[in-house]
């Protein structure tokens, strides 16, 4: 089982994290100290609850709840597997510091924020705190771009293998300002506050080390009423995903391994892919649901595969091979055929929503922040992106930005930090 669900994951109630956020927007500085050694399991406490009520770590519309406080030091960095939270920071920043030592400070500086604020926030003035810190489930999860590795600090030769500038794929119409950049941060918690209070923490601590390339903020929607959570076009979003408890499956499909070829120092991370990608929501309301239906080949409101009953259940293209019943240009037949030839090409799903209000012309501008984990970026996300090149989705979005990155390995203990094999290895 993954590191990430340590700790306490009965059920939880949202003003847990809340409340303790709230009382210190006047600040953020140091909290408790972190304690050292990775994350060890523990199960989950039995509790007695009403009739109707949720299990033990799952809110009232079924979402697995990320544990209270997310383990920092693992293998893997946490933000990949834990279970979504509802609120999330993407960022991307270009590096500042000219020489290896300054990188080196400024991963160690990220990497203290990350443990500290992991553990909740306390205010500058502790006059004004009238309750512990809330770690409110919040994971820091940091990326490095192609970028890094070039000659500022001596890491060419040393980049992760598929690690390149992400290619714009027809129908994009990337705006370079909101792609690319030496670092990701990828924020989650419970609150959108708390995002806000670690971007603020760490620009301040960090500052002349990094400047921000990119940002957007972004949220679950509701299930409505249960199951996968549903993006601005309608549909349920990110239905099908690996198990994230196999180690099999996540060793085959989302962390890099001593069998990946890859750099000794990457074993333990994960490729990023953010996409920004913006709905074309008037055009879309013009469609009628059933045309909508035929273009994603699932059910609007089940998000059942058409033909189908539940969410979950697995559409029969053997059956259906003339696309009758769920059309061969369908974005779900497109992006997983299901066969043994392309099942290699899944990836873990991580996406969130955003709005950002009215464009210049009036037009609804929000849409979705894709992300997704894998082991190869080219075997996977690159490839089923060609395969969905000519799908009839395309008239009604646009990627307008985002990148590759490499989300590093995880911080072991207390004495380690974020990109320290990759440094040490490299002197």
């Amino acid at each position: 089982m993954r590191h990430e669900r340590t700790g306490d994951e009965r059920g939880l109630t949202r003003d847990d994290g809340r409340r303790g956020f709230l009382k210190y927007a006047a600040g953020i500085a140091g909290a408790a100290a972190a304690t050292g050694g990775l994350g060890s399991e523990s199960a989950a406490v039995p509790v007695s609850r009403a009739a109707g009520s949720p299990p033990p770590g799952r809110s009232e519309d079924g979402r697995q709840l990320p544990p209270k406080e997310v383990p920092f030091h693992g293998l893997h960095q946490a933000g990949i597997v834990t279970p979504q939270q509802l609120f999330a920071g993407f960022a991307a920043f270009d590096v500042l510091v000219d020489d290896r030592a300054g990188l080196t400070r400024l991963l160690q500086k990220l990497t203290e924020r990350s443990r500290v604020l992991a553990h909740g926030v306390k205010p500058l003035d502790e006059r004004v705190a009238t309750e512990p810190p809330t770690p409110d489930s919040l994971t820091v999860t940091l990326g490095v771009g192609a970028s890094l590795f070039d000659n500022r600090f001596g890491l060419a030769g040393h980049k992760p293998r598929h690690l390149t500038r992400m290619p714009s794929f027809p129908h994009d119409r990337l705006d370079p300002a909101r792609c690319h950049g030496d670092l990701s941060l990828q924020i989650c918690a419970e609150h959108p506050d708390a995002v806000v209070h670690v971007l603020r923490d760490v620009s301040r601590q960090t500052q002349g080390m990094m400047r921000p390339r990119w940002r957007m903020d972004a949220f679950l929607n509701p299930s409505r009423p249960t199951g996968a959570r549903r993006n601005f076009l309608g549909f349920k979003d990110g239905i099908v995903n690996p198990d994230t408890d196999s180690k099999a499956e996540m060793d085959q499909l989302i962390w890099v391994t001593s069998r990946s070829h890859e750099p000794e120092w990457a074993e333990g991370g994960s490729y990023q892919v953010l996409r920004l990608i913006r709905f074309h929501v008037e055009s879309w309301d013009n469609v009628s649901v059933g045309r909508q239906e035929k273009v994603f080949g699932r059910h609007k409101a089940s998000g059942a595969p058409l033909g189908g009953k539940r969410e979950n259940d697995a559409p029969d293209y053997r059956d259906d091979p003339d696309g009758r019943t769920i059309p061969l240009d369908s974005h779900i037949r497109l992006a997983n055929p299901r066969t043994p030839r392309t099942d290699k090409s899944r990836f873990l799903r991580r996406s969130y929503n955003y709005n950002l209000g009215f464009d210049r012309h009036g037009q609804s501008n929000l849409g979705l922040v894709f992300c997704g984990y894998q082991q190869d970026v080219e075997r996977q996300f690159a490839t089923v992106q060609r395969r969905l090149e000519h799908e009839p989705l395309t008239q009604f979005v646009t990627p307008r930005g985002g990148g590759y990155f490499f989300a590093l390995p995880g911080v072991r203990d207390k004495d380690d930090w974020f990109g320290s094999r990759l440094l040490q290895s490299t002197r």
